[in-house]
């Protein structure tokens, strides 16, 4: 029976010791740090500069149905140009221009600009929206077509005030491109994604597993690959809808398992699906990577929700993915994708009169409430909904998840902002004392919501010093002294009444000597009873002698009598 009982617990110390270093993590929607993703879209780049040296670029925006359609174009650095803008959505723009730079929309376009600089800039005019039209407008109107750029649920368009030219081609043909190669813009898009790293650590030498995952209910497309640095340990595990078709643009990678076809780029050649795995469940493929590749640990999962027919993967491969950690302030801007200043200013109490003093120790045991608000974008009305918030200090302290309350916030008192509040009682348990608040924000405009970026403050925390307990302070009102009165007073006419009881009852005063003033008292009954004879007779300890005579002597009148 001992033997199976430790077998037993050995099992059970296995069990625990393997589900603490599980190799399987939980995809979260947040920047993916090892793959940059892009959507190859229809476009085209030529070496066309006009004959007013003004470069003549296009570009066509679509808005998925879920995403918020706010972006930005920054031109200020722009060389002289002419930015034609088109959309069939719905879409509010905030531009800041320069004297050289013009944005031209279609009377019937549904963006709308808002802007401090150069405003008279913005012209409306009569052009078609197809693609092709377009580029035969802007050709007959400007001469020429320098790049045409389509992209989806863009935030930024920030204009780098490089040449905007491509050598080659002089002609605009529209074709399926990367958008990120040109080099003149820094665009900023929103692609659904997922993805996670596992807390087990891959052992020295190990293979770098990068698992890919298309669901099942995404878009069936062309996924094109290209990996920054290929080393010896670079695997590939890809899974994707029937029909998916991965294409490797460097083709010396070779290590790569998939459920689908594997085109290789320049070779011609074909590598048919190597695995069966329909399920997509994010824990199936990673178990099914690791067990295929026999790896007790992956480097990344990636988990990828197309809306278009082609797709391009870009890997840069680090050691470790960078997380960077702001300046610890008290109350900090932080610029959001869209520009959207957004501000968190902390207070100790819930009528948020007082902000709270970055000298100020705050004890863990207290609640602090927070306003996070950011400035008009615009004419544009946007609001703030906070999504989750985090605590996380400096060394090997975890990144705690702290639950809010969202306070009462009337229009007219905060109209830009949220008001929540949070506990610190998450933080006794840990002895850092600076610990950085940060939550994410949406921003929404009508019904439509989009993230926003986080709006960040530091805190410093102290433990509450711990009272020893105070013994009870009794404090007896005028009830309390009049009961304690009569209460003694009772008490006292009750013990009175009990000893003339047993002075009536046995004529013997018990524990009063009450013969000398209970004969001059009229009406005492027991003032001339006579009192009994005290006994003399020794204690059987005394002397045995003495006993003996004492008997004796009580015999003789006994028997005389008799």
């Amino acid at each position: 029976m001992e033997g199976h009982m430790a077998r037993f617990a050995l099992l059970l110390c296995i069990t625990v010791a393997l589900s603490a270093s599980s190799p399987i993590c939980e995809p979260e929607a947040k920047e993916n740090p090892w793959f940059k993703i892009r959507e190859s879209l229809i476009g085209c780049w030529t070496n066309f500069v006009g004959d007013d040296k003004a470069e003549v670029h296009i570009l066509n925006i679509n808005f998925s149905p879920s995403e918020t359609n706010i972006f930005s174009v920054d031109m200020r650095n722009a060389k002289p140009m002419n930015l034609i803008i088109t959309s069939q959505d719905t879409a509010y723009g905030l531009h800041y221009l320069n004297a050289d730079s013009k944005i031209y929309v279609t009377n019937a376009s549904r963006l709308t600009f808002h802007g401090q600089s150069h405003p008279e800039n913005i012209h409306k005019v009569d052009f078609p929206t197809q693609d092709e039209e377009l580029v035969k407008w802007a050709t007959q109107k400007f001469g020429g077509v320098t790049s045409f750029t389509t992209v989806r649920n863009l935030k930024t368009f920030n204009l780098t005030g490089t040449e905007g030219t491509k050598p080659g081609s002089h002609d605009c043909i529209l074709d399926k491109e990367d958008s990120s190669a040109k080099h003149f813009v820094d665009m900023e898009t929103l692609i659904t994604s997922k993805s996670c790293s596992p807390k087990q650590e891959i052992p020295s030498g190990g293979a770098k597993i990068h698992i890919i995952n298309i669901p099942e209910n995404a878009n069936i497309c062309n996924v094109s690959l290209h990996i920054g640095t290929i080393t010896t340990t670079t695997r590939l595990f890809l899974r994707g809808p029937q029909g998916t078709t991965w294409t490797f643009l460097n083709p010396e990678i070779t290590s790569f398992l998939s459920n689908n076809d594997v085109v290789m780029a320049n070779m011609q050649t074909i590598v048919k699906p190597s695995i069966n795995l329909m399920n997509d469940s994010a824990e199936d493929v990673q178990r099914m990577a690791l067990h295929r590749t026999n790896a007790i640990s992956f480097t990344s999962y990636t988990e990828i929700k197309p809306e278009s027919s082609t797709l391009l993967l870009v890997l840069e491969e680090k050691e470790t993915p960078a997380d960077t950690v702001p300046s610890p302030v008290i109350s900090v801007t932080t610029h959001a994708p869209d520009h959207m200043p957004l501000k968190m200013q902390l207070y100790a109490s819930p009528d948020y009169h007082s902000p709270l003093d970055p000298k100020t120790k705050v004890q863990s045991d207290k609640r602090i409430y927070a306003e996070i608000s950011g400035s008009p974008y615009g004419n544009i009305v946007l609001t703030t909904e906070v999504i989750r918030c985090f605590l996380h200090s400096e060394g090997s302290y975890p990144k705690v998840e702290v639950p809010f309350i969202r306070e009462a916030c009337s229009l007219s008192s905060c109209p830009n902002s949220t008001r929540i509040s949070f506990s610190l009682d998450q933080l006794q348990e840990l002895t850092s004392t600076m610990w950085k608040v940060e939550c994410p924000i949406n921003l929404c405009h009508s019904d439509n919501c989009g993230y926003g970026g986080s709006a960040k403050a530091t805190l410093e925390v102290t433990q509450p010093c711990l009272q020893p307990p105070s013994p009870p302070c009794f404090d007896f009102g005028l009830p309390g002294v009049l009961g304690i009165a009569f209460g003694g007073f009772l008490i006292g006419v009750l013990l009175i009444g009990a000893l003339w009881f047993i002075k009536i009852k046995t004529g013997y005063p018990t524990g009063l000597d009450m013969s000398s003033t209970a004969a001059n008292l009229p009406g005492c009954p027991c003032s001339g009873a006579k009192r009994q004879p005290v006994s003399t007779n020794p204690s059987p300890s005394e002397n045995s002698s003495a006993n003996a005579s004492i008997g004796s002597t009580q015999s003789t009148p006994t028997s005389s009598m008799a």
